[in-house]
This record gives structure tokens, sequence and C-alpha cells, in this order.
């Protein structure tokens, strides 16, 4: 991939919407492809030829590091800093508003916010090389934005390791059984050939039913618009301490 701002492609075949993005900075998130795609989500639907959603990444053993620590050293502002959290805050709130089942293909490593678009999905599936880690706490901010996607999927206390334990990984298994994946497969082939047959399953079944599900999936979380902004203003807010500027520029410093 030579593109260097990175990309959010949509491919639609068979009433399936495949939505994927890209960045060469280990697939992490910039502001404008945060936009993208939860514009794109958005989009898909509310298309009539599409039925089924996939978000997946490109590449094989990251599939989404975060937000750009690039741009998150640029924040110098309050509203830079909470419209920049707010991003990942609109990628949750239109998966769980989409009346379309959102399938998660993860093919390896989640950091931070893509931990959270990994627990925002749907039904997830995942490689054995997909281990998964809150690194927030560690550059001075915390989960707060995704902390309510993730605490639905895996539950308070498994909420709660990852967020205390923020330098370590947990694994592809671990994750499986926290409930944030529902399979780990050996390989890529072996994730894209289940992603293959439980999409054409899926497409067999009702497209009413499916939708009255997904309803049911995310009941008791129409507040989060609100929710998600007042997260999004913590981290806004945190980002500007010193801390959390010091830990950002070590990071950077060292990569």
């Amino acid at each position: 991939m030579e593109n260097q701002e990175g990309h959010v492609i949509v491919n639609r075949n068979n009433l399936i919407a495949e939505i994927e993005f890209y960045h060469p900075a280990q697939n992490s998130m910039p502001g404008h492809l945060l936009k993208k795609l939860a514009d794109s989500i958005t989009e898909e639907g509310q298309r009539e030829d599409s039925v089924l959603i996939i978000l997946k990444s490109f590449g094989d053993r990251t599939y989404c590091a975060g937000a750009s620590f690039t741009e998150l050293a640029d924040i110098q502002d309050f509203e830079s800093g909470k419209q920049f959290f707010m991003g990942f805050a609109n990628v949750i709130n239109a998966i769980r508003k989409c009346p379309k089942i959102v399938i998660g293909r993860i093919q390896g490593k989640a950091v931070g916010g893509g931990v959270g678009l990994a627990a925002a999905c749907d039904f997830t599936m995942a490689t054995k090389y997909a281990s998964v880690r809150l690194s927030e706490l560690a550059v001075g901010i915390g989960p707060f934005v995704i902390g309510p996607a993730v605490e639905r999927k895996v539950g308070l206390s498994a909420f709660r390791q990852m967020s205390l334990q923020a330098t370590e990984w947990q694994t592809a298994e671990w994750a499986k059984q926290k409930g944030l994946f529902m399979e780990v497969f050996d390989s890529i082939e072996q994730l894209d050939a289940y992603v293959t047959h439980f999409s054409k399953d899926l497409l067999a079944k009702s497209p009413l039913a499916l939708s009255g599900l997904k309803k049911i999936f995310w009941e008791g979380t129409a507040h989060w618009d609100q929710l998600l902004e007042e997260r999004a203003s913590a981290s806004g807010t945190l980002i500007l301490t010193k801390y959390a500027k010091e830990a950002i520029a070590a990071f950077l410093q060292g990569n």
C-alpha cells in the first residue's frame, strides 16, 4: 500500500458490504479516517442492496493500533482533543445505530480504539494472532470513549483488568473466553473461510429478523450519544496534561 493517508474502501457483493480501513502506521486511526469509517457504516446501513456489513482492515498481523499518536501529539486545545476522540465515538455509535448486522474480521493485534471497534461489532471472528490491549492509561488518558462498548462485551471485571494492565497483552483465546471474540482460528485463511460461510448462512435468514435482533443486541444504549460525548470530553481534557504530552512524545521518539 502506497497511500500514506490511508483509506476506507467499501466493496459490495451479493448483499454484503465489506468496509476495509487501512493506515500505514499499523492501521492506526487519524480523524479523517474515523469520519470516513463512520460515514461509510451509516451509508451502508441505509442501502437496500446491503444486508450484512463486514468490518475489516488491510494487512495481516495488525487489525488496528488505535488512535493516531501523531495526531494526538498535535492536539493543543480542548475542542481539538474532544473532536478527535469523538471520531471513535461516532464510529461506535454508527455501528450501534446501523440496522444491519456488523461482522468484525479481526486478523491481528488490536490496541486501544482498535479493541473498541472490535467490541462494537455485533459478531467478531479473529485469528490466534489477535492479541488485545487497552494501552490508554499508559499514555495519560484512559479507555473512556470505547469503555462502554468494551465493557458491554467482556463485562466490568475484564474491562477493569484490561484498563489497569495497560502495558500487558491478552491473547485471542482470552478475548474469546471473555466474549470479545466469538471464534478464533489458526490462520487468516481459516478466518476468511468461516467469515464467508457465516455470512452466506446469515444471508439465507430473514432480513427483518436480523434487524430485530440487532435492536435487541443494543437495548439500553439509547443514551450513548450523550455518554460517549461526555467520555470524549474527559479524554480531550486529559490529552492536554503534562503526563500525556510527555508519554506520547516518548512513544513517538521510540518509534
